[in-house]
């Protein structure tokens, strides 16, 4: 495999699915307006937040995909039910993929970020050359690290990311074997 696949059926409640551009922007237009008080201390878009901003996150995302991006609603009961992201950036090795996640308050607590994130590394780690996956957040966002914590990752030192502390996690292809 090259790419991760489009769509993941997790189990009969839990799909991940690439966003579908424009059809997704009134329902994740919604359910990010009511994450933003949950999401607000963790993203650095909420002042940016509008309608034109979710119809340019979503046209982005599908101008991405495939390069080196693949972002996924994470859709519980058939419902948007947040995102989740397979990237890589300037500060990311050659060799790895982070992985980003937040979910709609109601769906935290369910096991939901975990499982979308297992799912995740198991793309990454089809995809030729992935030998490490990151996850990396706000040192003060207790609730994603213990997504990583779950999963096994190891814990590496901090790193400033855009002047905030982070705490960075990597799990590596051999962890798997």
């Amino acid at each position: 495999m090259t790419a991760p696949s489009p769509r993941i059926r997790l189990d009969d409640e839990l799909v991940l699915r690439r966003f579908e551009d424009p059809a997704d922007l009134p329902e994740l237009h919604r359910v990010i307006g009511e994450s933003l008080d949950h999401l607000e201390p963790w993203i650095s878009w909420s002042e940016v937040y509008s309608p034109d901003w979710t119809a340019s996150f979503l046209s982005r995302r599908a101008e991405r995909w495939g390069h080196d991006e693949y972002t996924y609603a994470i859709l519980l009961d058939g419902s948007i039910a947040g995102a989740c992201q397979l990237h890589r950036h300037e500060q990311i090795p050659g060799d790895a993929y982070e992985i980003g996640y937040w979910l709609h308050p109601a769906a935290t607590g369910l096991g939901v970020a975990t499982r979308a994130t297992r799912a995740l590394v198991e793309q990454a780690f089809r995809m030729p050359g992935v030998e490490r996956v990151i996850v990396s957040h706000d040192v003060d966002n207790h609730a994603s690290a213990s997504v990583p914590t779950r999963l096994g990752f190891a814990e590496l030192p901090s790193m400033m990311v855009d002047g905030v502390e982070n705490r960075v996690w990597s799990l590596g292809r051999e962890a798997l074997a």
